[in-house]
């Protein structure tokens, strides 16, 4: 198959980031297809302003410098999202392919799939990462009725415009069924585990020590991941009060960037923990999130109170297991299911920062525990998270569509 692959954030282990759409592109490359990624470079300082095309891997990625951040306000936000939807479209339209397969987020990404799929006359597999317009609608994001309602109509437009629906949550599916659709096309494929990838030395992690005088081997709590609104990145800072009066030995290390970083800083600070037991790093490359990993003691995935987001998929989340690392979260859901059933980790409530250190010291402090709930992890991602495996369920989605039309 000629697959034309839309991702407005598409990125390569070389950059930060989640790399789910790399990883799942290179692996339909050496299974012998053609996949040609349209997406948009997001540097500031892009000294292009047009298209550009280069090799990665195998892989036909097609640039269009978008600038944008997670810093940046809903209206800047709205501008690179349509910006791109309309160029993509008719990008897109003039490249041949077998079928085209849209990933999300923003939800606009449906618009320019839509307009490929039509224009190509190839079917359209639409993923949804992110329940929107649920999510932002919950967080009041989107609050005029007008704007819910436009939201709302795209969402069920992308839907029914789709041949397949792909969620990366039982969730996400859920969603999409009580949106309208089809059950019997929808089809979930998660997050997945780079194995491969974070299968590193435990020298990799002790240089990481090494390199940190503040470090040593203590105990490390590490977030590596966004520090957006909704990652709620802060009560990461409160936790690490609590545990400064409990156990003073253990490390918190917050690792990222975005829109809440300077407020997470200045939370820290004024909790009396930055610099002590509470430490903060830019992010970093995935190539680099190995050994980072690696030097973790329990990693966390976090987000502010509110079930809707219950529903996530993180990267931090699989990273974590595919580098055999315990995992604690701040919320119910799938994922938490999953930790407290497989023994990989646990969860610690949302809104009481001193139960939740409590929680976590008594945790590091049972090493027998600690280095089974590794192991744990290491298994989930194995046997239910192995991103070759998940790739294969991708590739049969995708053939299964382009063969409907020919049948």
């Amino acid at each position: 198959m000629k697959i034309i692959y839309l991702h407005q954030y598409f990125r390569t282990p070389a950059m930060s980031g989640g790399t789910r759409s790399y990883e799942m592109a290179r692996r339909l490359v050496a299974a012998g297809h053609e996949v040609h990624i349209v997406t948009s470079s997001t540097d500031p300082d892009e000294a292009l302003n047009d298209w550009y095309e280069e090799m990665v891997d195998g892989i036909h990625v097609h640039w269009l410098p978008v600038p944008y951040s997670n810093t940046m306000g809903f209206a800047k936000r709205l501008i690179a999202f349509s910006t791109f939807a309309r160029k993509a479209g008719r990008y897109a339209s003039k490249l041949s392919g077998d079928i085209v397969f849209a990933t999300s987020t923003p939800l606009t990404i449906a618009i320019p799939g839509v307009r490929a799929s039509r224009t190509l006359k190839v079917p359209l597999v639409f993923e949804v990462r992110d329940l929107w317009p649920e999510i932002p609608i919950a967080l009041n994001v989107l609050k005029s009725p007008i704007t819910k309602y436009l939201a709302r109509r795209l969402e069920k437009w992308a839907y029914k415009n789709s041949d397949r629906v792909i969620g990366l949550s039982p969730g996400m599916c859920e969603g999409v069924v009580r949106a309208g659709y089809d059950a019997s096309r929808v089809h979930c494929i998660p997050n997945s585990a780079d194995l491969d990838l974070f299968a590193v030395s435990e020298k990799a992690g002790q240089d990481f020590r090494d390199s940190r005088a503040w470090l040593g081997d203590r105990p490390l709590v590490l977030y590596a991941g966004t520090f957006g609104f909704v990652n709620g990145v802060g009560y990461f800072a409160d936790i690490a009060r609590a545990a400064l009066q409990l156990d003073p030995k253990i490390c918190f290390l917050a690792v990222g960037n975005g829109a809440e970083y300077e407020k997470v800083k200045q939370r820290a600070a004024e909790n009396g923990v930055l610099g002590k037991n509470f430490f903060m790093e830019p992010p970093v490359t995935k190539k680099e999130m190995p050994a980072l990993l690696n030097a973790a003691t329990l990693t966390t995935s976090l987000v502010i109170p509110n079930r809707a987001l219950w529903h996530n998929s993180a990267n931090k989340f699989f990273d974590s297991l595919a580098a055999g690392r315990p995992i604690f979260v701040n919320h119910g859901g799938w994922q938490a299911e999953l930790l407290e059933e497989a023994g990989a980790g646990f969860e610690v409530p949302p809104d009481d920062a001193s139960a939740s250190a409590e929680k976590i010291i008594n945790f590091l402090n049972d090493r027998a525990r600690v280095e089974s709930a590794g192991k744990a992890a290491l298994d989930l991602a194995r046997t239910r998270f192995d991103r070759s495996v998940l790739a294969g369920q991708l590739e049969r989605v995708l053939s299964e569509a382009v063969q409907a039309v020919h049948a």
